[in-house]
C-alpha cells in the first residue's frame, strides 16, 4: 500500500526548512544591524575576537600556523562546547576527511582517500582502543564533551606512534592547568530525528575545574550521560542476473532499521606541579555505548525457486527496468541487535625539567576497547503469486504485489514455507594494550641545531574475537507457532514516500516467539563456531632519534625536524581448525585442532618537516616520510581464517568465509606535502596544499571461486556468485599484497576569512575547503574504495556577543563501494551518488553564565542513491531525514 501520509510529511518537512532558513535569514540581519562593532586591536587577537565560534577558529588557525607539522584543526568554543553535534561529523569539516555515516549519524571517517582502518586515533597522543577493532575507529561512540580540541597530522614526525598512513587524528581532552579558575558547567540537550516518532531523547552533562595547593594541584571531572534514537530505511537491488550483458534484477530488499542508544562518559585529569620542574599528570577516560536495533526486513527472492520466475518487460540500456515476477519467495525477517560496547583510557605522565638544558618524559599507558554484539533473528518464508518492479526512474521505484503485505492470512504457521527462530549469534570482540614510553631531549642552539631528543616505546596489543552460534535446527511447529494475525507487528511508511511501493507489511514479533518456546520448554543450543573466533597479538618495540633545528636560508627564517623512526613488530595469531559439521547446530563445524601462525618485520621510518617564513604572513611548508599501517582487520581480513553460514527460505547454504591472511606485509607509503599558506588579517587564512603518498604492499580484497573447497566442488552461476552442485552459495574472500606501487595524489584548498572589512554589518564570517584526491587504483588489485575525488566543505556563519548563526554545507562526489564497505552493495558492488549535506546551527547567549543553542542537521533531507554500473541503472535510495537540537550550557 502507499501511504499517503508520508508524501505529506515530506511536503511539511520541506516547507518547515524553507521557513526556517527564511526567518533565520531576516533574524540574521534584523540582529546584526542592532548589534554594536566590536573594537578592534590588531596584535590582539584574543581581545578582538571575543565570540565564541570566532575564537575556536582563530585559535584552530594559529595551532595550524606554529605547528612545523602539516595539519588543519578544530578548538572547542568552550569547556564542553564544541562546534558540533558529533566528533566525527566536526572532523568532517577539515579538508581531507570524509566521513561514513549509519543511520544518519557520522561514525568513521577517511583521510585523503584512505578508509577509516588507515588512520590512526589518538587521545593526548596516546592510543585508544576502538570499541570494535574491525569497523575502524568509531567516533560517534565518544561524546564531543571529551574533546577541548581536535588535530588531524597528515605529516608525521619521529616521536609519534607509526600506524596512520593516512594520519593521525589526535583528541586533545581538557587539561585543568590549561583553565583559569574554579569551573563547574551544568548542560542539557535535547534531540530528534525526523522519522523516529515519540518524544525527543535527553543528554545531561557535568563538569568541574578546580585548583588548589596554591595551583600546584589541578583537577578536571566531567560526566555525561545521553539517549538517543534514530531510524534508517534502504531499499535495494542486493541481486541481478546478468546474462549477454543485460542486468536483470533477482532479489530486491527492504530493511528498516530503528535504533536506540544509550552512552554515558567520564573523563578526569588530575595534574601536579609540586616544584618549578616537575609535573605529574593522570587521565582517564571512558565511554560506554549500548545500542540496540530492531531490523525488519522483506526479502524478495525473484528467482527462487527458479530464475524463469523474472520475464523482462522493458530492457534499456543493458538493464531490465521493468519486469513481471511470477511465483517467487518472500523472506519476512525481524532480527534484534544488542551491542552494548564501550573504550576507554588511562594514561600517567612524568615530565621533568631539573637538569639544565634537559627535558625528561616518561609515560604509562592503557586503553582497552570492547564489543559484545548479541542478534537473533525470526524469518518467515511464503510465496506471492506475482509482482511488477520497475526501476527505469531511480527517483520514483515502483513495486507491486499480488498480495498485499500486511495480509496475515498468507502467514498461516501450517502453510509457511519456512519459520525459523532464532537465526543469531553472540559475538564478543575485545581489544587492549598497555605501552611504556621515555623520551630525552636535548636543548643546544647550535647555530641551526635548536635540540635533539630521543625516545623508545614498548606496547603490546591483543586482538580477540569469539563468537557463539545459537540456530534453531528445525522450523518451528504449527502447533505452538506465534501467528502473525494475534502477535504480528506492524511496520508502516516505509521509505517515508520516496518510492511508490507496499509501504507498510507485518513482520514477526520475537517476544511472542521467545515466549512459544520458553511454554514449551525448548532451550536452544548454544555452539561455539571455531571458525569465527581468534586471537591476534603484538609486541610493538620503537626508538626514534630527531633533530629540531631552526634558521635562516637567504635571510628567511625557517623552522624543521628531521628523524628516523624504528619500529619491530612481533605478530602470533591463534585459531581454530574446523572439522565435521556440528550435529545440534549444522551452521558450524567442530573444533579439529588449533593453529598458530606468527610472523616478525622491522620498518625504518624516515621523517622531514620545514616551513620557511617567506614573509611575516607567508608560509612555505614541505613535509615528507616514510608511514605505515600494519595489516587491518575488517569484515573481510580477519587475518585469521573465518566461516559464517546461514540458510534461506529454500534450503539453501550461504557460506562466508575468509581465507586467512596472517602473512600480509604491512602496507607502506612514502609520502610528500608541499602547502603554502598564507596569514593575514585577524584569524583569516588561505592555504594551498598538494600531497603525494606513494602506497606500496597494498591490501585488497577479491571474492573468489576456486574449483573446490574443502572438498565441495564450486562454480559461478550467470550472477556471479559462487555455488556449489547442490545450489549453496559460498561467498570466499581473501586478502593480499597488491606487488604494485600506487600513487595517491590530490590538493587542497582551505580559506577562513571574516568578512567585517567587505560588510557594513559586523560579525559575518567565511570557512570553505576543497580538496580533489586522484581515485587511482592498482591494475592487479589494490583500489580505493569510500573514495570521492571531489569534497568541499562551507560554513557561512554570523555572531555577536548574544547570538550567533552558522550554514553548513559538505559536499562529497561519487564513490564506490564493494560488499565489504558496505552491507547494501551487494556482490557486484555500486557507486553512491554525489551528496550535499546543510546543516544549521542558533546560539543565544542570555547572560555570561547562561546560553542556548538550536541545530538542525540534514536539513535538505541528502539521501544516499546509488547505482550499478552507470548512474541510470538504479541500485539503492535509503532515507534517514533530518535531525533537531535543543541544548542549554550553564557556567557557575
Amino acid at each position: 500500500m502507499i501511504d499517503p501520509k508520508s508524501k505529506n510529511a515530506a511536503a511539511r518537512r520541506k516547507a518547515f526548512t524553507l521557513a526556517l532558513l527564511g526567518g533565520v535569514c531576516f533574524a540574521d540581519m534584523a540582529l546584526a544591524q542592532a548589534a554594536p562593532a566590536p573594537a578592534a586591536e590588531p596584535e590582539a587577537v584574543d581581545e578582538v575576537i571575543v565570540t565564541a565560534f570566532r575564537k575556536s577558529l582563530a585559535t584552530a588557525l594559529e595551532v595550524k600556523r606554529k605547528d612545523v607539522r602539516v595539519s588543519d584543526g578544530i578548538s572547542s568554543e568552550d569547556i564542553g562546547k564544541f562546534p558540533s553535534e558529533n566528533i566525527a561529523e566536526a572532523i568532517q569539516r577539515i579538508p581531507g576527511v570524509q566521513i561514513s555515516n549509519i543511520n544518519g549519524r557520522g561514525s568513521t571517517i577517511s583521510i585523503r582517500g584512505l578508509g577509516p582502518q588507515y588512520a590512526l586515533t589518538t587521545v593526548n597522543g596516546q592510543a585508544f582502543k576502538s570499541s570494535n577493532f574491525t569497523d575502524g575507529f568509531r567516533y560517534d561512540v565518544i561524546q564531543t564533551e571529551l574533546a577541548s580540541g581536535i588535530q588531524v597530522y597528515k605529516s608525521p614526525t619521529a616521536e609519534m606512534d607509526a600506524g596512520g598512513l593516512a594520519g593521525t587524528v589526535n583528541i586533545d581532552t581538557v587539561h585543568p592547568f590549561d583553565v583559569k579558575g574554579r569551573q563547574i558547567i551544568l548542560a542539557g540537550k535535547l534531540q530528534k530525528q525526523d522519522l523516529v516518532g515519540g518524544d525527543p531523547t535527553g543528554k545531561y552533562g557535568l563538569t568541574y575545574v578546580d585548583h588548589f595547593l596554591d595551583g600546584k594541584l589541578g583537577v578536571f571531572l566531567g560526566g555525561g550521560y545521553q539517549e538517543l534514537k534514530d531510524r534508517g530505511d534502504y531499499l535495494w537491488m542486493d541481486r541481478w542476473t546478468v546474462s549477454n550483458n543485460v542486468y536483470t534484477p533477482a532479489r530486491l530488499r527492504y530493511r528498516r532499521i530503528d535504533r536506540e542508544t544509550k552512552r554515558s562518559m567520564l573523563n578526569g585529569a588530575l595534574q601536579f606541579k609540586p616544584t618549578s620542574d616537575l609535573q605529574i599528570d593522570l587521565i582517564g577516560t571512558y565511554a560506554e555505548d549500548k545500542t540496540t536495533q530492531h531490523i525488519h526486513q522483506q526479502v524478495f527472492l525473484f528467482t527462487t525457486p527458479s530464475a524463469s520466475n523474472v520475464v523482462p518487460v522493458t530492457v534499456t540500456n543493458g538493464t531490465a527496468t521493468k519486469v513481471q515476477v511470477n511465483n517467487f519467495r518472500l523472506e519476512n525477517n525481524h532480527q534484534y541487535e544488542n551491542r552494548p560496547q564501550s573504550t576507554g583510557a588511562l594514561t600517567a605522565n612524568v615530565h621533568y625539567t631539573g637538569i639544565e638544558n634537559w627535558d625528561f618524559k616518561a609515560t604509562g599507558h592503557y586503553s582497552r576497547g570492547s564489543a559484545k554484539h548479541n542478534e537473533e533473528a525470526a524469518i518467515l518464508g511464503v510465496n506471492i503469486p506475482s509482482a511488477t518492479v520497475d526501476i527505469s526512474n531511480p527517483k520514483n521505484i515502483v513495486f507491486t504485489t499480488s498480495t498485499a503485505l500486511t495480509d496475515t492470512a498468507q502467514y498461516n504457521p501450517s502453510s509457511l514455507i519456512r519459520n525459523t527462530y532464532p537465526n543469531g549469534a553472540f559475538r564478543t570482540i575485545d581489544s587492549y594494550e598497555d605501552a611504556a614510553q621515555f623520551d630525552a631531549k636535548r636543548f643546544l642552539d647550535w647555530g641551526v641545531l635548536e635540540s635533539v631528543q630521543a625516545g623508545a616505546k614498548i606496547r603490546h596489543e591483543v586482538l580477540k574475537r569469539y563468537v557463539i552460534r545459537r540456530d534453531g535446527q528445525n522450523t518451528i511447529p504449527a502447533s505452538y507457532s506465534p501467528t502473525m494475525a494475534s502477535s504480528g507487528l506492524s511496520i508502516t511508511n516505509f521509505m517515508d514516500g520516496e518510492a511508490t511501493l507496499p509501504a507498510a507489511w507485518v513482520s514477526p514479533n520475537l517476544d511472542a516467539y521467545r515466549e512459544a518456546l520458553k511454554a514449551q520448554g525448548v532451550t536452544v543450543y548454544e555452539a561455539f563456531d571455531p571458525a569465527g573466533s581468534y586471537r591476534v597479538e603484538r609486541d610493538l618495540t620503537s626508538f626514534y632519534a630527531m633533530a629540531n633545528l631552526k634558521g635562516e636560508v637567504l635571510s628567511k627564517t625557517f623552522r624543521g625536524n628531521v628523524g628516523v623512526r624504528s619500529e619491530s613488530t612481533d605478530q602470533t595469531i591463534d585459531g581454530y581448525i574446523g572439522g565435521a559439521a556440528n550435529p545440534l547446530n549444522t551452521e558450524v563445524k567442530l573444533v579439529a585442532g588449533t593453529y598458530t601462525a606468527k610472523k616478525s618485520y622491522d620498518n625504518i621510518l624516515p621523517s622531514a618537516n620545514f616551513s620557511l617564513d617567506l614573509t611575516d604572513n607567508l608560509l612555505l611548508r614541505v613535509a615528507a616520510a616514510k608511514v605505515l599501517v600494519r595489516p587491518i582487520i575488517d569484515s573481510s581480513n580477519q587475518l585469521a581464517r573465518t566461516m559464517t553460514s546461514t540458510t534461506d527460505t529454500s534450503g539453501v547454504k550461504v557460506f562466508t568465509i575468509s581465507t586467512g591472511q596472517g602473512n600480509l606485509d604491512p602496507m607502506t607509503a612514502n609520502q610528500l606535502d608541499l602547502t603554502l599558506e598564507w596569514y593575514y588579517g585577524q584569524g583569516n587564512g588561505l592555504s594551498a596544499g598538494y600531497f603525494s603518498k606513494k602506497v606500496k604492499n597494498g591490501v585488497y580484497s577479491q571474492l573468489s571461486c576456486p574449483t573446490a573447497y574443502e572438498g565441495v566442488s564450486l562454480s559461478k552461476n550467470t550472477s556471479g556468485v559462487c555455488v556449489a552442485g547442490n545450489g549453496d552459495n559460498y561467498m570466499i574472500t581473501e586478502s593480499l599484497n597488491d606487488s604494485k606501487v600506487v600513487d595517491i595524489h590530490g590538493y587542497e584548498v582551505n580559506w577562513q576569512q571574516s568578512l567585517d572589512a567587505w560588510l557594513p554589518i559586523n560579525g559575518f564570517g567565511l570557512i570553505a575547503n576543497y580538496t580533489h584526491v586522484n581515485p587511482a587504483q592498482s591494475t592487479t588489485g589494490f583500489r580505493l574504495a569510500n573514495l570521492s575525488e571531489h569534497t568541499a566543505n562551507g560554513t557561512l556563519y554570523w555572531e555577536n556577543q548574544t547570538f550567533s548563526a552558522r550554514l553548513s554545507a559538505n559536499y562529497r562526489s561519487a564513490y564506490d563501494q564493494t560488499s565489504v564497505e558496505s552491507f547494501f552493495a551487494g556482490p557486484l558492488g555500486h557507486t553512491v551518488k554525489s551528496r550535499t549535506q546543510l546543516d544549521l546551527n542558533l546560539g543565544y547567549n542570555f547572560n555570561e553564565h547562561l546560553s542556548f543553542a538550536f541545530a538542525a542537521m540534514n536539513i535538505n533531507n541528502a539521501q544516499e542513491e546509488a547505482y550499478l554500473g552507470n548512474s541510470s541503472r538504479w541500485q539503492e535510495t535509503s532515507v534517514t531525514g533530518p535531525s533537531y537540537y535543543l541544548s542549554f550550557q550553564y557556567k557557575m
